[in-house]
C-alpha cells in the first residue's frame, strides 16, 4: 500500500514510518526538517523536504504518490510555544492540515484514507471527572489545543466533501526514543538528558499537575491497526491513569541514578493540571490498548539518550 507520512523525520512520525516499511508498505515522507532529523528517515522510504504549507509543493508531491494513506503528524507540539506564538502554531497546524487535505482529495488513491493525530492531553482542558472519553466535552486553554480541534473540524468536514474516510487518535503524553531532549515538550527526554548530565530539572507547579503517559511503541501498534480497522472514529490513546510530575522525576531519577532534587518554578499560562483519558474505545473500535509499563517505557528512553 502507498502511504505518505508528513513530519515522518519527527519522533512519532518515524517510528510509523519505520513500521509501515518494514510491514511491507511503500512509504514516502514529507518534512522540512524544522523539528525532524535526517537520521531518522528510514532508508527504505521516499523523502520530500518540503513545507505542508506550500500547497502546491504538497499537490506535486501528492500526484506523483497517489497515496491510499496518510498518516499526517506534521505539527508544532508545544503548549508554551503556542501561547508565545499562536501565529505559527495556527499556520502550520491549521493551514498545513488544510493543505494536507486538499492534496488528499484531488490525489489520492480512490479508496483513500486519513490518520490523523490530534491531542487528547489538552483538547480537554481541566475536566471535572477523570478519566474522560471521547464524549467529553472540548475546552481547549492554549492555541496548540486549539489549532487541534480545528483541525480535527477540518478533517471532517473535508472527509465528506471528497469521500474519504479517517480515523482521528487523541495522544495522551506520548515518551519514547527519539524524543527531543532539547524541546519544551517531552518532559521525560527533558528530564533524562537533564539529570544524565548532573542537573537539576524543572517542575512547573508543586510536582502535583498530572498528565496520561504512553509509550511511542504503543502508539506505532495503533497506527497500524488504523490501516484497516476503524472508521470516521475518534479514539482516544493513553495509558488511562494520572501520572504526576512528581511521580515522572522520581522515576526519571531512578532510571539515570539522579540523586537531587527538581528546582520547582510557577505553573505556565495554558497548561492542564490534570488529565487522564479513558481509553475503552480504543479496543472496541480497533483491538488497541497499552502494553508497556511506565518504568519500563522511562528506563528505556533514558538509556537512549
Amino acid at each position: 500500500m502507498k502511504i505518505i507520512v508528513t513530519g515522518g523525520a519527527g519522533f512519532i512520525g518515524s517510528h510509523v514510518v519505520d513500521a509501515y516499511v518494514k510491514a511491507g508498505h511503500r512509504v514516502s515522507i514529507i518534512d522540512n526538517l524544522s523539528t525532524g532529523f535526517k537520521n531518522y528517515i528510514n532508508p527504505k522510504a521516499r523523502f520530500y523536504k518540503a513545507d505542508i504549507r506550500e500547497l502546491k509543493t504538497v499537490e506535486k508531491i501528492f500526484k506523483l504518490e497517489r497515496p491510499a494513506i496518510v498518516n499526517h503528524h506534521a505539527a508544532l507540539v508545544s503548549v508554551a510555544e503556542s501561547v508565545r506564538d499562536p501565529v505559527s502554531t495556527i499556520a502550520i497546524n491549521v493551514l498545513g492540515t488544510l493543505s494536507v487535505l486538499l492534496a488528499l482529495g484531488k490525489y489520492g488513491a480512490p479508496a483513500k484514507r486519513l490518520i490523523f493525530p490530534s491531542t487528547g492531553g489538552t483538547i480537554y482542558g481541566d475536566p471535572k471527572k477523570l478519566p474522560v472519553d471521547e464524549k467529553t466535552p472540548l475546552n481547549p486553554l492554549a492555541p496548540y489545543p486549539l489549532s487541534k480541534l480545528m483541525d480535527e473540524e477540518l478533517v471532517k468536514f473535508y472527509a465528506h466533501h471528497y469521500g474519504f474516510n479517517y480515523l482521528i487518535f487523541r495522544y495522551s503524553n506520548v515518551y519514547g526514543p527519539r524524543q527531543n531532549p532539547k524541546g519544551e515538550a517531552g518532559v521525560v527526554a527533558i528530564f533524562g538528558d537533564l539529570m544524565k548530565n548532573g542537573r537539576r530539572p524543572t517542575i512547573f507547579g508543586d510536582g502535583t499537575k498530572a498528565r496520561d503517559y504512553v509509550h511511542v511503541e504503543d502508539i506505532v501498534r495503533a497506527n497500524l491497526a488504523a490501516l484497516s480497522k476503524g472508521k470516521n472514529e475518534i479514539i482516544n490513546l493513553g495509558c488511562g491513569k494520572k501520572i504526576t510530575d512528581q511521580n515522572i522525576f522520581d522515576e526519571v531519577a531512578v532510571a539515570s541514578g539522579f540523586h537531587g532534587k527538581p528546582i520547582y518554578a510557577p505553573y505556565r499560562r495554558g497548561e492542564v493540571y490534570q488529565i487522564a483519558l479513558d481509553v475503552k474505545k480504543a479496543f472496541r473500535k480497533i483491538g488497541w490498548r497499552p502494553k508497556i509499563k511506565l518504568s519500563d517505557g522511562i528506563r528505556e528512553t533514558v538509556k537512549s539518550l
